[in-house]
C-alpha cells in the first residue's frame, strides 16, 4: 500500500505524523543517553567500592592477605573492578553505536522531511493557483454571458418598441444596440474559449498532481518514515546486543569470584594463625604447693637483718612460685633491631623476612652494577657515546651499598642462627646464663629466647631478659651484696604496676598494687632494689613499678 494513493488527501496529517516520528527518535535517543549515564555512574561507584576495600600498602590489611579468605576477598575486589570496566564498555558502546548514530540520523531525517514537504507544499500551491485561474475564467465567462444576454434583450426591446420618439431612435438606434449585442456575444465567446482552455489545463495539472506528483512525494515520505522505523528497530536491537557482548566477560568475572570463594580453605587459615602467632614457648608446669603453715621468723631489730637473710637462703621463700604464664608485657614501639622482644618463633620469622629483603636489595644492586659495567664497556669501545669515567662514581656508590647490605645480612644471619640454635648466644648473654636462670624446680636452661619470660597483665609477648636493650637479669653478685653490705637506707617508695614472679637468684616476687620501699635506684640495668620487710628484699624490673623517691629517708626497723 502506498501513501500516495491511499493518503492523497492527508497531507497535513502526514506532516504531523512524521514530526511525531522524529520526536520519538529523539526521545529514544535521550533514553539511551540516560542509560549510558547510569552505566557510567554505576561503574564509577563499583570502582570506588573496590578501591575502598583494597588493602593499603604497609598496613594490617596487607598482612592479612596470607589468609585464603582474605586473598579470596581481594580477588573478588579485583574481579569487581573488571566487572565495573564492562559497564564502562557498555556506556561507551551505547554512546558510539547508538547515541551518535541516532543524533546524525535525526539531523538528516529533519532535513529530508523538510525537503519533501517543501515540494509537497509547492505542488499544492501550484494546483491551488491553477484552480484559482480556472475559477476566475469561469466567473469571467459567466459574467460575459450574462452581459451578452442583457445586450441581446435590450436590442430586441429597442427594435420592437414603436413608441420610441424620433430623438430616442436617433439616440438609441437599433443599429447601435445590435452592435453592442454582437460585441457582448463576442466577449462571451472569448471568455468561453478561455474558460475551456483553463479547464483543460487544470484537469491535466490536477491529474498530474494527484496521480503523479503527490504520489511520488508521498512515496519518498513513506520511504523516509520506514527508514526511521527501521533505524529505531536496529537501535533497539543494538541496545540489547551491547549488553550481550559483555556477558562473556562479566561471566568470567563472576566465575572468578566463584573460584576465589571456592579457594577458601578453613584448615589452611587456621594453621596460618598458628604460624602467625606461635611463640615457641612450652606450656607452664604444675604449680607447686606453698606451705604457709610454718611460722615465719621475724627479727626485732635491724641489726639481725644480715643473719636472718643468711638463714633465709637455706629455706624456700616467696620467690619459689612457678611461672603461671610464660609471657611479659609487650613493649610499645617497633622493638630492638634484633627482634628480641618477640617470641622465638615470631623472632625467627621476622629475622628471616629481614634477611630475604636484604638479599633482594643486594641482588638489585648487583644487577644495577652489571648494567653500569656493561655501559662503561660500551663507552670504552665507543668514546663518542659517553665518558667511561662518568660511571665510576655510581659504581663506587653501588659497591659501598653492597658491602653495607652484606654486613647487615651477616648481622641478621647471626641473630637468626642464635634463635635457631645454630650458634651459641652472645658473650654477654652467656655470662648471664651462668646459673642465673635456674628456677626453684630446677628447670633446665636452654638457648630458647623464651627461657626468662614472665607473666604480664595483658598476656602479650615480649622478652625482657634475653636482650641487652631490655631488662637485664640480676646476677649472682646481687646475693653477695645482700651478705656483704650493711642494710641500705630507704630512699623512697614504689607501687607495683604488674605482678612479677622472681624465680632467679636476687629477685623478689611482687603482687600488683603492692607498696614497697625503695632502697636502691635503677643503675641503668633495668632493675630496682626494693624491700618488703626486714628479711625480704630483692630486685624487681623497673618497668613493673612506679617509684616515688625522697618520701622517706633513713633506715627503718621492722617489728
Amino acid at each position: 500500500m502506498s501513501w500516495g494513493t491511499e493518503l492523497w488527501d492527508q497531507f497535513d496529517n502526514l506532516e504531523k505524523h512524521t514530526h511525531w516520528g522524529i520526536e520519538f527518535v529523539e526521545r529514544y535517543t535521550k533514553f539511551v543517553k540516560e542509560r549510558s549515564e547510569i552505566e557510567v555512574n554505576y561503574a564509577k561507584q563499583i570502582r570506588n567500592l573496590s578501591k575502598k576495600y583494597q588493602p593499603k600498602k604497609n598496613s594490617k590489611e596487607e598482612e592479612e592477605n596470607k589468609y585464603s579468605s582474605c586473598r579470596a576477598f581481594l580477588t573478588t575486589l579485583n574481579e569487581l573492578n573488571d566487572y565495573a570496566g564492562q559497564h564502562e564498555v557498555i556506556a561507551e558502546n551505547l554512546t558510539s553505536q547508538i547515541i551518535s548514530e541516532l543524533t546524525r540520523f535525526v539531523q538528516d531525517l529533519k532535513a529530508e522531511r523538510k525537503s519533501h514537504f517543501h515540494d509537497g507544499r509547492k505542488a499544492q500551491q501550484h494546483i491551488e493557483n491553477s484552480w484559482k485561474q480556472l475559477e476566475m475564467s469561469k466567473r469571467r465567462f459567466e459574467r460575459d454571458c450574462k452581459e451578452a444576454d442583457r445586450a441581446q434583450q435590450y436590442f430586441e426591446k429597442m427594435d420592437a418598441d414603436i413608441n420610441v420618439t424620433k430623438a430616442d431612435v436617433e439616440k438609441r438606434s437599433s443599429l447601435k444596440a445590435r452592435q453592442q449585442a454582437q460585441l457582448r456575444h463576442q466577449m462571451a465567446e472569448d471568455s468561453k474559449n478561455e474558460y475551456t482552455s483553463c479547464l483543460q489545463k487544470f484537469n491535466q495539472e490536477q491529474n498530474e498532481h494527484y496521480y503523479t506528483l503527490i504520489p511520488h512525494i508521498f512515496q519518498k515520505i513513506q520511504d523516509m518514515e520506514e527508514r526511521r522505523i527501521e533505524k529505531v528497530g536496529e537501535s533497539m536491537k543494538m541496545f540489547a546486543e551491547i549488553d550481550r557482548q559483555v556477558l562473556p566477560i562479566v561471566g568470567k568475572c563472576l566465575d572468578g569470584m566463584t573460584k576465589s570463594a571456592e579457594s577458601v580453605e578453613p584448615k589452611l587459615d587456621s594453621n596460618q594463625v598458628i604460624e602467625s602467632y606461635k611463640s615457641g614457648f612450652e606450656p607452664p608446669g604444675d604449680v607447686e604447693f606453698e606451705d604457709y603453715s610454718q611460722p615465719m621468723k621475724r627479727t626485732a631489730s635491724e641489726n639481725s637483718l644480715s643473719n636472718s637473710r643468711g638463714e633465709g637462703k637455706d629455706k624456700p621463700s616467696g620467690k619459689s612460685k612457678p611461672k603461671l604464664w610464660p609471657f611479659i608485657k609487650k613493649n610499645k614501639g617497633s622493638g630492638p633491631e634484633d627482634c628480641s622482644h618477640l617470641p622465638p618463633e615470631q623472632r625467627r620469622k621476622k629475622l628471616q623476612a629481614k634477611v630475604d629483603d636484604l638479599n633482594k636489595e643486594i641482588q638489585k644492586e648487583v644487577d644495577q652494577r652489571e648494567a653500569l659495567t656493561k655501559m662503561k664497556d660500551v663507552y670504552l669501545k665507543n668514546p663518542q657515546m659517553g665518558d667511561p669515567n662518568s660511571v665510576d662514581p655510581r659504581l663506587s656508590e653501588i659497591s659501598h651499598n653492597i658491602e653495607r647490605l652484606k654486613l647487615e645480612v651477616q648481622k641478621f644471619d647471626a641473630w637468626l642462627a642464635e634463635v635457631e640454635g645454630r650458634l651459641p648466644l652472645r658473650n654477654d648473654q652467656s655470662k648471664r646464663q651462668s646459673g642465673l636462670y635456674d628456677t626453684q624446680n630446677n628447670a633446665p636452661v636452654n638457648n630458647n629466647c623464651a627461657q626468662d619470660r614472665e607473666s604480664s597483665p595483658d598476656g602479650s609477648y615480649t622478652e625482657e631478659q634475653n636482650s641487652e636493650t631490655q631488662i637485664k637479669a640480676p646476677s649472682t653478685e646481687f646475693d653477695d651484696e645482700f651478705d656483704e653490705e650493711d642494710p641500705l637506707p630507704i630512699i623512697g617508695t614504689c607501687k607495683v604496676l604488674y605482678p612479677f614472679e622472681g624465680q632467679n637468684e636476687g629477685t623478689m616476687s611482687v603482687a600488683e598494687g603492692e607498696m614497697l620501699y625503695v632502697i636502691e635506684e635503677d643503675k641503668g640495668d633495668g632493675w630496682t632494689r626494693v624491700r618488703r620487710s626486714e628479711e625480704e628484699e630483692g630486685y624487681v624490673p623497673t618497668s613493673y613499678v612506679e617509684v616515688f623517691l625522697e618520701i622517706t629517708k633513713g633506715a627503718m626497723t621492722y617489728i
